[in-house]
């Protein structure tokens, strides 16, 4: 198989993957409100091949390769009669790390205000 060939098969076999309907589902609509999952797809490929070494016939070579299919959720679109709206999903990373710095802060502003207890 030629260096070609081998991208071509690499290709096909990830974007026939690499939409948001096969990863999150079809549209939902119900009572007049339609939504649209939407998720930020990415794929990624390489491969190689070499010739024959020294000594070894022309057919001898190698070659190999591979590929990454993620998706990530990124929101939804939203249409009702009212209009369409675009609705973010939070990472929850974020979220957690926003509660820890938080609670790191308060912690740090409790120890340096207060006063120390005096043993009598």
């Amino acid at each position: 198989m030629n260096i070609h060939d081998l991208f071509s098969t690499i290709t096909e076999r990830l974007s026939a993957g690499a939409n948001v309907k096969n990863v999150y589902g079809e549209p939902v609509a119900v009572a007049g409100r339609t939504v649209i999952p939407i998720a930020r797809v990415r794929y990624a490929f390489g491969g190689g091949a070499g010739g024959p070494r020294r000594g070894q016939e022309a057919g001898d070579g190698g070659g190999g390769g591979g590929g990454r299919l993620s998706a990530t959720p990124c929101g939804a679109l939203e249409i009702t009669p009212q209009g369409t709206r675009f609705v973010t999903l939070h990472h929850q990373r974020i979220i957690v790390a926003a509660l820890a710095a938080g609670f790191a802060l308060g912690a740090l502003a409790v120890l340096t205000t207060s006063t120390p207890v005096s043993k009598r």
